[in-house]
Parts: structure tokens; sequence; C-alpha cells
């Protein structure tokens, strides 16, 4: 046994000092019955102890009572409903040997049965199990100790938090995992202990604990698996929570889960310092480089991205989630990068190279996301603008290229708010016209427009006659004020159908 195991009825019966023998066959008792934790060593000889027997312990009888052999069996049944362990025959004291009747009753309800031999008295028994019990405590103690040490220890690694949470897993000798304040997964040792299903739930359920603002640990079992929730921080400032897999914590290991708690929230709120301290940097640093000089980026940062990098702009994503996640990802995979909160969204500089990184943000955090072509240092201005313009794009998601955008025309570009108000005040008298005389001198405009200010094409297209098409062109003509007769008319008139809302 362990020096930290809790003693058990195994134990005792390999204790060679008291010579106790195992009469029950193996065959006759359920799995791990002998290895159940044992409270406490009990004797007694009356007819029906129960009333003043615990649970979990050992029975220790002489068999004077045992008078009428009827008895036995209902004798037995009585101890296994009270939830007795194991019972010891103190042989020839009353009788010699075990009775026959007692293997089979002891055999029937699945109770280990064992002999105590005539020179071990009952009260070495008792006694050696309670000093089993103050070896196991005292051993429980010295682990925690020895713990705490090692905890500490791990606090002061570069990093302090995954380091806490590993070692806290390895002492425990069980799946230890710490989730930030948006529920996402930090560090956890073994990483890939459980299913996905199991990952997935347990993070719904340490998302509804943060939401609730709960801050007492709670049980959980997930597919046969128990765990431990333990709020890291106070009130409406919750840091995350600690999950731990253990069927029951005893009192040293909750003293151990309770310094880690204590540690992880030191840890977070130091950390969160340290970032906010970046990020306000990082802003300052985005000033610097959109005019277009990495220099003063560079003697701070000590490097960035090699060039030639991609801006992206996060118009919709959360950014301190994102800001979060990117720095997670930055410490375990290495990916160099610059990101900064502006008032635009989160900016994002990453080598070109690593331009596919921006389709995962997308993904994951459900976000627009634009992305400017390749660009060296000294034209960030120009990719932050393009990043802008792909994002601003309508009826897109996800990452959207600035070389999609451009590639479908210029006007689209242009079309800023202003634009489109200009575009729809001017071809107001036209379509005020259609609304009130049901005519559709918009829409014979722009299909003329669109076969190249050619009567007979546009006129098979709307199926009228090519005259009727041109009175229809000329009055919207008049009603829009304009010489369509010539080339730059026109081109004004198509830009503005263009850049309006239909």
């Amino acid at each position: 046994m362990a020096p930290t195991d809790p003693p058990t009825l195994s134990a005792l019966l390999r204790r060679r000092d008291l010579d106790l023998r195992l009469v029950s066959a193996a065959t006759d008792l359920p799995d791990g019955s002998l290895d159940r934790p044992l409270r406490w060593v009990h004797s007694s000889d009356l007819a029906d102890p129960t009333p003043f027997l615990a649970e979990d312990l050992v029975l220790l009888t002489t068999g004077t009572q045992f008078d009428d052999a009827d008895a036995i069996p209902p004798y037995v049944v009585r101890l296994a409903e009270r939830g007795v362990l194991g019972l010891g025959f103190g042989t020839d004291v009353h009788r010699s040997g075990t009775p026959e009747e007692l293997i089979a009753a002891c055999a029937d309800q699945g109770i280990p049965l064992f002999e105590v031999p005539y020179r071990t008295p009952f009260i070495a028994v008792a006694r050696a199990h309670s000093e089993a019990i103050a070896a196991q405590a005292y051993a429980r103690r010295t682990w925690a100790l020895d713990t705490q040490r090692a905890l500490a220890l791990a606090a002061l690694r570069p990093r302090g938090l995954d380091a806490i949470v590993t070692e806290l897993g390895r002492r425990l000798g069980a799946w230890a995992g710490m989730f930030d304040a948006a529920g996402d997964l930090l560090v956890a040792h073994p990483r890939d202990a459980f299913s996905t299903t199991v990952r997935e739930e347990l993070g719904t359920r340490v998302q509804e604990i943060l939401d609730r603002g709960l801050e007492a640990g709670q049980s959980l079992t997930l597919e046969a698996h128990t765990f431990m929730l333990f709020t890291v921080g106070r009130g409406g400032h919750l840091r995350g929570v600690l999950a731990v897999e253990a069927d029951a914590l005893d009192q040293e290991a909750r003293a151990v889960v309770t310094s880690v708690i204590a540690m992880a929230g030191l840890a977070r709120e130091q950390s969160e310092q340290l970032t906010r301290g970046r990020r306000r940097l990082h802003t300052q640093l985005l000033r610097s480089l959109l005019g277009d000089d990495p220099g003063l980026a560079r003697r701070v940062l000590g490097s960035l991205p090699p060039a030639p990098v991609v801006v992206a702009v996060t118009g919709d994503a959360p950014a301190e989630p994102l800001l979060d996640w990117w720095e997670r990802r930055r410490l375990d995979h290495g990916t160099p990068a610059f990101l900064a909160d502006s008032e635009d969204g989160v900016v994002i500089c990453i080598s070109a190279t690593e331009e596919p990184l921006l389709d995962d943000v997308a993904a994951r955090f459900t976000a627009r996301v634009g992305v400017s072509a390749p660009e060296g240092y000294d034209a960030f201005s120009r990719a932050h603008a393009q990043a802008l313009v792909a994002l601003r794009q309508p009826g897109t998601s996800g990452a959207v290229r600035y070389a999609d955008t451009v590639g479908s025309s210029l006007l689209t570009a242009l079309a800023t708010d202003e634009a489109r108000l200009v575009a729809e005040s001017r071809l107001a008298p036209l379509r005020e016209h259609d609304a009130a005389h049901g005519t559709a001198l918009e829409h014979a405009l722009r299909t003329w427009l669109d076969h190249d200010a050619r009567a007979e094409q546009a006129a098979a297209a709307l199926g009228i006659h090519r005259h009727t098409l041109r009175s229809r062109v000329s009055h919207a003509g008049a009603l829009l004020g304009v010489d369509l007769t010539t080339f730059p008319a026109r081109a004004e008139v198509w830009a503005l159908l263009q850049t309006a809302r239909d």
C-alpha cells in the first residue's frame, strides 16, 4: 500500500505479525472488496451489533452468539445491510475453526471472512489499523507539504500558471485543467485525457458557472468521469475555473487545490495587468507603424513579423478573447505577429506566409476580417487602408481579401455612404416619377446603359420597340436634367445607378 493510500482490509491481511487468514474464496467476493478504504475495526459478540456500528468497518467476533446455527444467515445479512466491509472470526475461543454456516452466509452476501488466530488479540488488530490510519494521515500531510513546495517552485517558472496546473495534475495523479474567463481551456494535464464530447460538455458547464458568477466548488459527472470545479476570483470578476478529475478530495488535497486557486488567481491578475499594459503599448506603436516607420516598433518589441506582411482588421470580433487566443497561440506555436486594438477593430500584422491563419480567426470568432495585399513596412498605412476597404465590403463574410474586392470594380471601392446619398439624391426625380406613374424609366435607362447605349439590343432585352425605348431614355434624361447623347452624361448616370441602393 502506498503511504498516501487509505488503509484497507487487504493491508491488514498482509500484516505478518497478525497472522490473519482469509477464509472466503476469491470467486465469492465482489471485485475490489478487499481494497475499499477501511474506516475502523470494531469487535462485538452481540446477536445484533448493527445499531452500534458505522459503515465501512471490519467487525471482529468470537461467535458466542452463534449457539443456534440458524441465526447465522440473518446475522450476516444485517451486517451486509449496515455496510460492514469484512468479518473476522476469532478461532479457538468459543469453538475451534470457523463455522461452515458462517462461511456460506458470508459468501452469499459477498462479505470477506477471515480468521483471527487465538494468539492474536482483537485489540492488536484494532491497534494495527489505528497505526495504519495515523501513518496514512502523516503521509498525507507530508505529501501536502511537498506538493505545496513543488507548486511554489512551479509558479516561478516562465509560464507559471501552466506549470502550476501541470504539477497539480501530476501530484494528484488525476486530470487538472484551467479555464479562462471566456470558458476556453488554457492548460490541462494530461492535455487529451478525454473525448471531445467530454471536453465540450465540461467547457459548456464552466461557461454556465462563469455566466452566473458562482464562487462555490461544484461536482460534475460526465461519462463516468467526476470533476470538481472551483472558480478563480471573486464576485463579478471571476478570472476562470479550475477543474480537477476526482471522485472525492480529502482534506489535504483540498488544501492543495485551495492554494492553487489562490496562486492561479494571482497569476491571472498579474497576467491581466501585464496584458493591459502591453495592449496599450501596442496601440501606441500602431500609430507609429501607420506613419510607415517601423523603427520605433522594432526598438521597443525587438522584432516584427518578416516582410512582406499582410495587415488585417477584424470588425466584429471581441477584442479581449481574440487577443488572449492569439497570445496563447504565439506561446504554443511561436507565430510572429503584431496585434493592436484600435477604433476600427483589432489590427493584425503577420508575415504574408502566415496569411491562412486569418481564415482561422474568422471561423473561430465568427467574424469579418479585412485582409490587405502583401506590403512592406514602408507601405503599412496603405495596407491598413486596404484592409479597411475589404472589411467594409457589403454582403461578405469571413476573411475578405483586398485583392478580391478591387478585382470587381473601382466604383465598389468608392461607394461610401456619402457617395450613395449623393447618387440617391440625383436619381430621386426619376424614381419619384416611376413610383407616381407606375412607369419603369429607371429600369429602361439601366438596361440601355448596360447594352452600351445600343437601342436595338436593349429594346430586344426589354421586349419593346426601339422607338419606345428611345422615348423612355429621353424622358429619363429630361427628369435627371442631363443630355444622354453625350458620353460624360451617360458615364455619370451609369455611376449613379451603380452607387445608389436599389
